[in-house]
Formats: C-alpha cells, structure tokens, sequence
C-alpha cells in the first residue's frame, strides 16, 4: 500500500510548578484526544534558548502531539487556522511570551 501524507500537530508547553500549566497541559491532551481520537505525551524535556539579554536559559517542557487524518497539503489552510487558534488559547492561559505550536507532513502506512 502506498504511504498516506497527513499533518502532525505538536505543542511545546513548558513545565511550570503552577496549576495553570497543568491545566493547560489536560486541556491540550484532551483537545488532541477528542478531536484526533488520540494523542501522545513526552515529558522532561530540556528546552535550551537564549534570552534576550544573550544569556543561556532553559526550560523543561512536555510536547503533546497527534496526528490527523488530513493531507497535510489539501488541508493546509484549514490546519494552520487550527494551530494558530491553538496557540492563541495557550498563551491565555499560560504566562509565557510564546507558545510553540508545530506542524508538519508525516507519512503513514495504512
């Protein structure tokens, strides 16, 4: 059978010891799961940037992700707005400057 392009969505939500974040991070996983009848989680990762007074930070942070059953390149349009909209409501509900939403083309055998 011939691969299947679809799009991966994966947020980036970093990990805080407040209540809001772990709010956030349900919200997100069940957003994915109810909409994309599933999702996966990774936690503890290490996020290392430099701010903008060029000194080295970093930040633990989990990344949420799931597949869709869209083509990534039909359906492009339709899933940027959702990212964009998805972004938007992390940053309500977090403290962060930024919110790193991703999307990008996998392929599937099905």
């Amino acid at each position: 059978m011939p691969l299947s392009k679809r799009a991966r969505i994966e947020a980036y939500i970093p990990e805080r010891g407040d209540n809001a974040y772990g709010r956030l991070h349900r919200a997100i996983e069940q957003e994915f799961l109810h909409t994309f009848g599933g999702c996966t989680v990774i936690k503890n990762n290490k996020g290392l940037y430099l701010g903008s007074d060029g000194v080295l930070d970093f930040d633990r942070v989990n990344v949420i992700y799931a597949d869709t059953p869209f083509d990534f390149d039909k359906h492009f349009d339709d899933i940027s707005e959702y990212a964009d909209r998805l972004r938007q409501a992390a940053l309500e509900a977090s403290k962060e400057e930024s919110i790193l939403i991703v999307v990008h083309g996998i392929y599937h055998s099905i």
